[in-house]
């Protein structure tokens, strides 16, 4: 009988540890570091393409067919993939 109230005991203290440990975690708050925020938040402030972008979403199904979104996308996939935009050639003409 002995073993079995130590088995009962040993569970109950196991719980209840769980049960802190759960209700511990649950309540620490992760802060980010200061400049991480800062520097995240400068970022969008200031970018240009980013303002683009955000009109080109709020357009919906009709940036598909709007030059400048296309322009945005295609710059926008260049920064991504890492690659130098192309330089414009002059119109002939002009």
């Amino acid at each position: 009988m002995d073993g079995k109230l130590f088995a009962r005991i040993g569970a109950i203290v196991f719980v209840a540890v769980a049960i802190t440990a759960t209700a511990i975690e649950m309540t620490r708050k992760e802060e980010e570091p200061a400049a991480a925020v800062s520097a995240r938040v400068q970022e969008t402030a200031t970018d240009p393409l980013r303002a683009a972008q955000r009109r080109c979403q709020l357009l919906g199904e009709t940036a598909a067919r709007d030059t400048e979104c296309l322009r945005v996308w295609a710059a926008t996939r260049d920064r991504f993939l890492g690659v130098a935009p192309a330089p414009r050639q002059p119109a002939e003409g002009l």
